[in-house]
């Protein structure tokens, strides 16, 4: 789907139409709030400092050891929290927001927790971040942001940390790039790699053999699979890519720890559909009884650490928003909604994420600047909102990911 259409700065008669299918807030705000914030994406700082955030000033404490990273779409930069992990509430860390390219949408973070990387679809291109392991501040890196192709909406880093790929939404392609030492991005021989129409999701398995691309496709969608090369990165499609869609408009991909399933949000269809992964070729196979319902408009999708519960964000357009939490069937990698499913959020529920120790989530409210935090029933995968949530993040959040 092209979502800015002839000219980025106005709505197309595509973009109408994936309005009425869902996510219509996201695509309207894009030409909204353009004129607001200004030609040179600067953040109106009064905008972020006078409102009243439930998030405490961060201060030195031995139980806070990892942190949250949410890409704010309306005011053009990132917020970093910290996590207490005792209770898993959010306090910001200093210097937080931190400036992004225009529109962040999408946030991803290396294996070893040192660089963040975001994807920025108004300026066709990625930040590149140094992590302050102590503090959680971000620092951009020499030469960021890095030129993508034309709109970049999804972003993953393989488990090696040695490429990462981003999903050109506007271009139909995928861009991939080699990481310095340093942080920096170059691209690989070969980049951009062809895509289907309209990719918006990516995702490496854990193996880092393969990638998978949700390509919207102005109707039922596809998922582009390839196989990547381990010295170069670069990307060929598997036999059979790409594999049709099992519901409509697919958004999002996540995949098993295992690698043997991958799950796609469908914001058009309401639902969630499984694929079982064939380990030697990459190919995806539908799993029986899949799509599964989820709530209206589902965009984000996360994977619990132990494989054990499936997470996603139901944006709910223009309304409430939850998060439907499911049992996974190791064996089947069926879904099975947990008891107490979907669970309450703020407004316009967009993306979602497991902290490491798979004690709590995380959910960005787009359409009320916040964040909701849970912490996860270890047995049921339930969940239950931990002190203090939601936590402001102003300037619309979507994109989220965890250090």
């Amino acid at each position: 789907m092209k979502s800015f259409g002839i000219s980025r700065y106005v709505l197309s008669s595509s973009v109408v139409v994936a309005l009425l299918a869902g996510c219509g807030a996201l695509r309207q705000a894009q030409d909204d709030m353009q004129p607001s914030i200004g030609a040179s994406g600067a953040t109106p700082q009064n905008a972020v400092y006078t409102q009243t955030s439930r998030a405490q000033s961060a201060t030195a404490s031995s139980s806070i050891v990892h942190f949250v990273y949410v890409a704010n779409y309306a005011y053009d930069n990132v917020s970093a929290f910290a996590i207490n992990a005792t209770s898993g509430t959010l306090t910001q860390v200093p210097g937080s927001p931190f400036e992004a390219g225009r529109f962040p949408i999408a946030v991803a973070i290396d294996p070893t927790g040192t660089f963040a990387y975001v994807a920025n679809p108004y300026s066709d291109n990625v930040s590149a971040y140094a992590i302050n392991a102590s503090s959680g501040a971000l620092t951009q890196v020499q030469g960021s942001p890095f030129a993508a192709g034309t709109d970049p909406f999804g972003v993953a880093i393989d488990p090696s940390g040695k490429f990462a790929y981003v999903a050109d939404e506007g271009s139909d392609n995928v861009s991939v790039f080699a990481i310095k030492r340093n942080g920096a991005l170059t691209r690989v021989k070969g980049s951009p790699f062809a895509a289907g129409g309209g990719p918006t999701g990516v995702a490496v398995d854990p193996s880092g053999k393969f990638a998978y691309v949700t390509n919207e496709d102005l109707g039922s969608g596809s998922i582009s699979a390839y196989a990547i090369n381990a010295k170069s990165g670069a990307l060929t499609q598997v036999p059979g890519s790409p594999f049709p869609g099992a519901g409509n408009y697919p958004w999002d991909v996540a995949i098993y720890p295992s690698g043997k399933f991958a799950y796609v949000t469908n914001e058009g269809s309401s639902d969630v559909a499984a694929y079982a992964i064939n380990a030697k070729s990459g190919a995806l196979t539908q799993v029986r009884r899949s799509p599964f319902a989820a709530g209206t408009t589902p965009i984000g999708v996360a994977i619990d650490p132990s494989g054990k519960f499936a997470y996603v964000a139901n944006e709910g357009y223009a309304s409430s928003g939850n998060v439907s939490a499911y049992a996974i069937n190791a064996r089947s990698g069926a879904l099975t909604q947990v008891k107490g499913s979907p669970f309450a959020a703020g407004i316009e529920t967009y993306g979602v994420a497991i902290d490491p120790t798979g004690k709590f989530a995380y959910a960005t409210n787009y359409g009320s600047d916040s964040v909701s935090a849970y912490a996860i029933n270890a047995k049921s995968g339930a969940l239950t909102q931990v002190p203090g949530s939601p936590f402001a993040a102003p300037g619309a959040p979507t994109g989220v990911a965890i250090r």
